[in-house]
């Protein structure tokens, strides 16, 4: 650790000093085409050579600017103004001979028409691939009409979704995922239910991040998806109404209304959507029953749960950004979130002797009712320092998450010809969590000479999860409490953290940024029905680094470094048990221990359209679900199993075919290499899997647009399953109406029924195989209608967090 310290530090002393050289200054002024001055202008000093933004300014009241501390180059100004259209300077040099330049002043054209009435209906491409993300813009893609969060995620490129909602990237488990930067706190079950009554309306755009910089927490060992919801940027009012109508095997619809507010120094702004989903799924367990000494076959496992989930979801979002001066704004931000549903599941397992005669037939129903409540509270402040772009900005978070699960399950038991053989039995649960977060943070951004830019910040988080779990059994009519089953579970976390940033250009050609994180770790976990607790601490540094080289105008190449963790989910080390039926179940596991790994990525991007990347990735102590098997009973859980290599190569191309035809494909092929104990037996599962995710789109004239969609893997490795192939192809349409302030879009999703995970798993005595059909073939209907009365600004809002890391852990089970 001292090594890397030192390393580390000796770099970042070096860039800093290459940081210092450059005293170039730009003074200049700007007015409009009636000789007016133009207040509130945007400023952006670019390269001559490729238009790249090298910083940011405004202009003050009387329309001056400057920038300071620039480094020797060709460059020119570009101007942005409201009510007037874009202007630039002349090109000039800065030089040890000409390092002061006075610029002449620059007129702004003022535009023929008022913001007040017009409606901007600009195109962005589907993918967008940046140099250190991925970007999908969710409304460029008309068969995300009617589809959930978890379903826009599911067709991005490089991301998976398994059986369980549980989400990988580029074939790795362990994703961080965030919400305009904070992070939901879900995990697992719970957050595949959350993305799930979440709907594309709601969504902005999706950022993919491989391998996140230092700023971002070490979490996430696959890296992090940011998932940005609508804003607006417009002075006076605007805003936007959705509905949606979804057709499946049961209907589903949604209606969400965004609205935003500017009048001086205030902003208010709302977001307010309800969701109502059914959805079936059914689940089939092929199961050989082998001796645990001898492996020989015993009996056959034969078993089909056929699930509905039902449920509502309402949200609602509510917010207020002071502008207490043009550097500094305060703001304040309420989010509830509230899911009640239920859950039946109808399950019947026959028993069959290894000649496959029936022995038995076991029938069993599973009723959940389920209330999930979220409520979370933020403040924010951002402050610039200087004109030179010193920043600082602070956050303050509270989150609180209660739910309950009440489940009732009915075991009956019967012969081979049909007729009872013992009296059925009932077991009763009452399954609550709660959990409190209290996170805060501060970051700070300063500008050095030469064009580079340090950041730096610290932030610290306590959660504290109560989880008590009470199993009752109805015997003869009478009530006996479990204590088996039953379990009260406490777990305690405090995580400090401080980071470290630097991004230099080193040369014409060579960029560089330097990272280094520490987060310390303090976690409690007391099991108060057994008496049994651990206490574990611990402090790890997370080195970055990215380097990246400009061949020349049509050849970009990148390296980039990261070291990450995942830590368990609060869910994961929940001693609870979820029962499937008599002989099936989930359990979580208070062991588990953070699994770390060592990201390394090498990518060339050719004429800003086509992208190659190679990785390499090694993580220890991994955490995976895996099937574990005593007597007749089998249930997943997680554990730290193993050992995980991968390797893999990724291509992503998007770009214009004609003026109306837009491709987008992303194509992965991956290798991913386990090897460790399960059930005490050692397992080496070592798959290669290729990914397809694609995109055309077309424009049939002005008002009319169509897409054809979908995505394939190949057979892979999921944790210890092995996963068969599975794809999906959908199709839309849209019309623009209403003077471009209206969108109609029909949408048919999983047109050919192909959307079915199938998998097989076998190892020591466990021998078994899975599929699951789900209600993925949809036809939705979306109307989209936007007003607006104002003008655009260009006022920056704070959408981050400090309770990211945290956030995207909570789970409570669906």
């Amino acid at each position: 650790m001292k090594q890397i310290l030192t390393f580390l530090t000796l770099i970042v002393g070096s860039l800093v000093g290459q940081a210092q050289t450059g005293v170039g200054k730009i003074t200049g002024s700007v007015i409009d085409g009636n000789q007016k001055t133009v207040e509130a202008s945007t400023i952006a000093l670019l390269r001559a050579k490729d238009s790249s933004t090298v910083k940011f300014t405004a202009a003050d009241k009387n329309g001056k600017f400057a920038f300071d501390i620039v480094s020797n180059g060709r460059y020119l100004i570009s101007v942005s103004a409201v009510g007037h259209q874009k202007g630039f300077s002349e090109i000039f040099d800065i030089s040890d001979t000409h390092s002061v330049i006075e610029l002449k002043q620059i007129n702004l054209v003022p535009q023929t028409k008022g913001m007040s009435n017009v409606t901007v209906t600009a195109k962005r491409p589907l993918v967008e691939q940046k140099i250190d993300r991925t970007v999908v813009n969710v409304e460029a893609a008309i068969t995300n009409v009617g589809a959930s969060a978890l379903e826009v995620l599911e067709k991005s490129p490089g991301i998976s979704v398994d059986k369980d909602g549980n989400i990988s990237l580029k074939g790795k488990e362990g994703v961080l995922v965030l919400i305009d930067g904070r992070q939901t706190q879900l995990s697992g079950a719970e957050l595949a239910n959350f993305l799930r009554n979440m709907t594309a309306s709601q969504l902005d755009q999706i950022e993919i991040m491989t391998n996140p910089p230092a700023k971002y927490d070490a979490a996430g060992n696959a890296g992090i998806i940011n998932i940005k919801t609508k804003k607006n940027k417009q002075a006076g009012y605007n805003g936007s109404l959705n509905l949606g109508y979804t057709q499946g095997k049961y209907p589903k619809f949604n209606e969400a209304f965004n609205f935003n507010y500017r009048e001086g120094k205030v902003n208010v702004f709302t977001n307010i959507s309800h969701n109502y989903r059914k959805n079936y799924n059914k689940l089939t367990i092929n199961r050989n029953l082998l001796n645990e000494n001898t492996k020989q076959l015993e009996k056959y496992f034969d078993q089909e749960a056929n699930m509905i989930n039902e449920g509502n979801s309402y949200s609602a979002k509510v917010g207020l950004d002071y502008f207490a001066t043009k550097r500094t704004t305060y703001g304040v931000v309420f989010n509830g979130f509230s899911s009640p549903g239920t859950y039946h599941n109808s399950n019947q397992t026959f028993i069959s002797d290894p000649n496959h005669n029936l022995l038995s037939d076991t029938r069993a129903t599973v009723d959940n009712t389920q209330s999930w409540k979220n409520f979370s509270t933020n403040l924010n402040f951002r402050t610039l320092l200087d004109t030179a772009g010193k920043e600082l900005t602070a956050d303050l978070d509270y989150i609180s998450y209660d739910s309950k699960n009440n489940q009732y399950l009915v075991n009956s038991y019967f012969n081979y010809m049909g007729n009872s053989v013992a009296k059925a039995d009932t077991l009763m649960g009452a399954l609550p969590q709660n959990i409190k977060i209290y996170s805060g943070r501060m970051d700070y951004l300063q500008p050095l000479k030469g064009g580079a830019r340090f950041e730096a910040g610290v932030k610290s988080s306590v959660v504290k999860t109560d989880n008590n779990a009470q199993y009752d059994s109805i015997q003869y009519g009478q009530i006996i409490h479990d204590f088996h089953r039953s379990n009260y579970f406490i777990y305690e976390e405090n995580i400090n953290a401080a980071y470290v940033n630097l991004n230099k250009q080193l040369s014409k050609r060579i960029g560089a940024q330097l990272g280094l994180r520490l987060e310390n770790t303090n976690a409690k976990g007391t099991q108060v029905t057994t008496g049994e607790n651990f206490d574990r601490h611990y402090t790890q540094l997370f080195p970055t680094a990215y380097f990246q080289y400009k061949a020349n105008d049509k050849n970009n190449f990148g390296l980039n470094y990261g070291r990450r963790l995942r830590r368990p989910n609060y869910e994961s080390l929940n001693p609870f048990i979820r029962f499937l039926d008599r002989y099936t179940y989930q359990q979580g596991n208070p062991d588990l221990k953070p699994q770390f790994s060592h990201n390394v990525e090498l990518s060339h991007t050719y004429r800003n359209f086509l992208t190659t990347t190679l990785n390499y990735t090694k993580t220890v102590d991994i955490m995976q679900t895996v099937i574990e098997q005593k007597g007749e009973e089998a249930y997943a859980k997680q554990a730290n199993i193993a050992n995980q290599r991968q390797y893999g190569i990724s291509v992503s191309a998007n770009n214009p075919i004609t003026k109306w035809w837009t491709n987008s494909i992303y194509v992965n092929v991956f290798n991913n290499k386990f090897n460790g104990l399960v059930n005490n037996a050692y397992v080496t599962v070592n798959a290669t899997t290729l990914m397809l995710n694609g995109s055309q789109q077309f424009k049939f004239a002005k008002t009319w647009t169509g897409e054809i969609s979908g995505f394939f893997r190949t057979a892979g490795v999921e944790g210890v399953l092995i996963a068969k192939p599975m794809g999906m192809l959908s199709a839309g349409i849209g019309k623009q109406m209403f003077k471009n302030k209206g969108t109609l879009r029909l949408n048919v999703r999983d047109i050919l029924y192909t959307q079915r995970f199938s998998a097989k798993a076998k190892y020591g005595n466990v021998d078994a195989k899975f599929t699951e059909e789900r209600d993925s073939r949809l036809v939705s209907l979306g109307f989209t209608y936007r007003f607006s009365k104002g003008k655009m600004t260009n006022t920056k809002k704070r959408t981050t967090g400090s309770a990211s890391e945290e956030q995207n852990r909570v789970g409570v089970g669906n």
